[in-house]
């Protein structure tokens, strides 16, 4: 496996990823109408592009295709975190979260927050990741559950 940094020429492979995943991996926990509002055939791939590239953006690479990314904006929210449907329980996550951060405490951000959703929270808590509450979030209509969490790091 490859760790390396995002490209724009990552996007549109990423955006499949991230369609992927939430259709299968996230349909344990939030219904169909809910999984097509969340990552819908519509993706604004100019704003994904944009906003990876102003975060610190990973992205795990496995015989030239993507397998997982993630990535945190400098004020520290954790903002995806996404392994390909065939991939999952294959420790990349772990491996995308410690980047993430190391990152974070190597550039002296010592707060790291994120909104999982149902399905990533359990994975947070093994982290250390403290939920501080519970929220209904909208998009395209639809109501979801998902989680604000914080960790408190140190710096190395």
């Amino acid at each position: 496996m490859l760790i390396r940094r995002y490209k724009t020429e990552d996007c549109s492979e990423m955006i499949q990823l991230f369609y992927d995943t939430v259709h299968t991996v996230n349909a344990k926990d939030y219904n169909p109408a809910q999984l097509h509002a969340w990552a819908s055939n519509d993706i604004d791939s100019s704003k994904w592009d944009k906003s990876l590239s102003e975060n610190y953006t990973i992205v795990v690479e496995r015989d030239s295709i993507i397998i997982g990314f993630g990535d945190l904006s400098r004020t520290g929210h954790f903002d995806h975190l996404f392994v390909h449907k065939n991939f999952q329980g294959q420790g990349i996550a772990t491996l995308i979260a410690n980047e993430i951060e190391k990152y974070a405490a190597e550039n002296n951000i010592l707060m790291i927050t994120t909104e999982a959703s149902i399905t990533a929270k359990p994975f947070f808590i093994k982290r250390d990741y403290k939920v501080s509450k519970q929220q209904t979030v909208e998009r395209k209509g639809q109501l979801f559950i998902n989680f604000f969490m914080k960790k408190q790091l140190t710096s190395y």
